[in-house]
């Protein structure tokens, strides 16, 4: 295959899960089991059109000239490695990344951005599982192969890029699906709601709020104020001007609907993209979760639901890196909670006198 004169090119990276442990457990049977592995990707790659670059350890890089050709060879490869009788060794679940994009061409291999991305792609998947970047997917939507989809993971930030990177799954009926979440990746973008209205004043409100957030030592700051003060709206501006100390993204949950603890979990668990849960308390997989993260959560209207303040409290414990900004029309009263009163906004004292355009501009 000459690509010599290619501008844009999709390249693919195989990588087997579990490998060293497959090594460890089966010394001799994984020498077969990874020598028809091989047979099985080379096949499928080649047989779409593409070259194989490399080997890599226990995967594969290949280069394409289109990427409708390309997801037909992950598509192809995934099925013949869900086909194969794999014995002793049992299943082989390998995951595959795509990416579109220019690359630079050294003695027969590539380099660049474009290939150091696809890698993180790559390695941002489970077994059995198929990964494209947003460019791979737009050149490839239109010719996807028979009863082939594209399911939309939505944009993640992947280990050492700067740029996040829109993600796309490829979806058949004879390849895996219900995947974790992705491994070693997290969500780049907030979930704030677009502001219905616009603050009116709170400088100084919103300054002090952002102190507070910033402090490391403040784990659970409450909004608490009679209903129609704007707490929503101020949290969810704050929220926004401090998102980017929170390496793991800033998440809205609307509690308005809940009116117990466990309706609030599964509210969280929705909002930072935990699917459903059936093995353990949904408690537990989410501390497993955010045990970990740098992560800022807005819970809205938390007075619906005010019996699951001593989860949150645990939740706080157990999650060391984990911030919660709470709007409510009471307090939670909680230990790790501090309290930030919302009043109403200051009006003009009555008097018998009507105050001057001057002074009526001193006022909220």
């Amino acid at each position: 295959m000459d690509l010599s004169s290619s501008g844009t090119l999709t390249f693919l990276f195989t990588d087997l899960e579990g490998s060293t442990r497959l090594w460890e457990q089966f010394p001799d049977a994984m020498k077969g089991a990874l020598k028809r592995h091989d047979a099985i990707l080379r096949t499928a790659i080649e047989a779409a059109g593409g070259h194989v670059v490399k080997t890599t350890g226990d995967g594969m890089m290949a280069v394409f000239g289109n990427a409708a050709d390309a997801v037909a060879a992950g598509l192809a490869a995934g099925r013949g490695l869900a086909n194969e009788p794999w014995a002793e060794t049992g299943p082989l679940r390998v995951r595959m990344g795509l990416h579109t994009g220019q690359a630079e061409e050294r003695a027969g291999d590539f380099f660049g951005p474009t290939v150091n991305r696809t890698a993180r792609i790559m390695a941002a998947g489970h077994g059995g599982q198929v990964l494209l970047s947003a460019s791979a997917a737009a050149l490839a939507s239109e010719r996807l192969p028979e009863d082939a989809g594209l399911v939309d993971l939505g944009e993640h930030r992947l280990k050492d890029l700067g740029r996040p990177e829109h993600l796309f799954q490829l979806a058949h009926p004879n390849l895996p699906s219900g995947f974790p979440p992705l491994a070693g990746a997290r969500q780049a973008v907030a979930n704030l709601p677009a502001r219905a209205a616009e603050l009116v004043g709170r400088t100084t409100e919103i300054q002090e709020i952002r102190r507070r957030l910033e402090d490391t030592s403040v784990r659970l700051l409450t909004l608490v104020g009679p209903g129609g003060t704007g707490k929503t709206t101020l949290a969810i501006r704050v929220a926004g001007e401090v998102a980017p100390g929170f390496s793991d993204c800033v998440f809205f949950v609307d509690l308005s609907h809940c009116r117990d603890t466990n309706a609030m979990l599964v509210s969280i668990a929705r909002a930072v993209g935990l699917g459903e849960v059936f093995d353990r308390p949904l408690a537990e997989e989410l501390t497993d979760r955010l045990r970990d993260q740098r992560m800022l959560l807005v819970l809205d209207n938390f007075e619906q639901v005010t019996e699951a303040a001593g989860t949150v409290a645990q939740l706080l414990r157990d999650c060391p890196r984990l911030i919660v900004l709470a709007t409510s029309r009471q307090a939670l009263h909680v230990r790790a909670e501090q309290v930030f009163p919302v009043l109403p906004l200051t009006l003009p004292p009555a008097g018998p006198s009507r105050p001057s355009a001057g002074q009526i501009g001193a006022y909220e």
